[in-house]
């Protein structure tokens, strides 16, 4: 199982255990990140699953959607390693892989 490793917005850290398969935002909500709202289910359309990636993982990530970028652009907390995390499947290549939850918009 790949591990993924969370920061909060309050700064504290969690390894989640996650499941290849499934969304990041699924085995962030999974792993009792509760922060990641996802009020979409995953559809990219709400941006509520907002996260920084850290930047040794961003070129492992599949590209970002014109859909992704326009939700992405509407956001105030918006940074070069934003992505969303319903738009990131993970699989045991993305083992360790570090997010950020980004500030709530």
């Amino acid at each position: 199982m790949p591990i993924i490793n969370v920061t909060t917005r309050d700064g504290r850290s969690k390894a989640i255990e996650g499941r290849a398969g499934r969304s990041l935002m699924e085995n962030l909500r999974g792993g009792g990140i509760e922060e990641i709202l996802a009020l979409c289910g995953g559809c990219c359309s709400c941006a509520t699953c907002h996260v920084y990636v850290d930047d040794e993982w961003l070129a492992g990530l599949p590209a970002m959607s014109d859909d992704e970028d326009d939700l992405l652009s509407t956001s105030g907390a918006r940074a070069e390693n934003s992505r969303l995390s319903c738009q990131i499947p993970m699989s045991d290549a993305l083992d360790g892989i570090a997010v950020t939850v980004a500030p709530e918009d």
